[in-house]
């Protein structure tokens, strides 16, 4: 795969924790707990891939639904996760960021985020991005409440100013949408930013994805041509 077909920017919905768990007899989150582990492999690849920016579904804005203990222990798994990953962070000069609604965790999250944000600031590889109590939904009337703020009497919102206005309106273009788990939709994750976006869904549970299924993610990318609403005339044509 040439440099060309590289995606800039890859998301990751990392689905299949508690059924992992349960096909071996455990709790849930038991399934969570080793998806963290599988994170740190995956975030690594990326880093040494030189992909720009890594996009993770961590907690969805639907997730409260699920029963409180797995909420709590979430919760809590996020706290300590933090703390300890920052060195790998560091170490790979991986530059942590979180969108989504930050101010529906406790302080003790918020601060957590904030500290871990703070400390890998200064990195300029990889940019890791932490979908945390985020609903592409939620994104699209947050961008859209902002940019209203902004606009005159008569002016209609436009499609650039309230992409201006998204979580991540810093972020590359979309590329690359993953989905491990075996289902086959995105669930309100990233839904403008993935209009264009190439779609791949892997049978494999999250604790059991690898590198080596991201490389097969990465190859068929490689393989498609994107053509934005054009023929596969023009867009080989523009490509000689």
């Amino acid at each position: 795969m040439t440099d060309k077909k590289t995606p800039k920017h890859v998301a990751i919905i990392m689905d299949g924790n508690g059924r992992w768990a349960q096909q071996r007899n455990k709790k849930r989150t038991f399934g969570h707990k080793a998806g963290v582990e599988k994170t740190r492999e995956i975030v690594e690849a990326c880093a040494e891939k030189h992909i720009q920016s890594l996009t993770l579904f961590a907690f969805s804005s639907e997730n409260w639904a699920r029963p409180e203990e797995e909420v709590s222990y979430l919760m809590e798994l996020f706290i300590l996760a933090l703390k300890r990953e920052v060195r790998m962070l560091n170490k790979n000069n991986v530059q942590l960021k979180f969108i989504g609604n930050i101010a529906g965790f406790s302080s003790k999250l918020q601060k957590s985020i904030t500290d871990a944000q703070t400390q890998t600031i200064n990195n300029d590889g990889l940019q890791l991005n932490i979908a945390a109590n985020y609903g592409g939904r939620w994104d699209i009337v947050n961008a859209a409440n902002q940019a209203s703020l902004n606009l005159a009497p008569d002016e209609l919102l436009s499609e650039e100013v309230l992409e201006a206005e998204l979580t991540t309106k810093e972020l590359p273009t979309l590329d690359l949408m993953i989905r491990t788990g075996g289902e086959k939709r995105i669930s309100n994750f990233l839904i403008w930013q993935a209009a264009y976006a190439e779609l791949y869904f892997s049978d494999k549970l999250w604790p059991d994805f690898d590198s080596t299924e991201l490389d097969k993610a990465l190859e068929e990318y490689g393989d498609r041509q994107r053509r934005y609403g054009k023929t596969g005339e023009q867009i080989s044509h523009e490509t000689e």
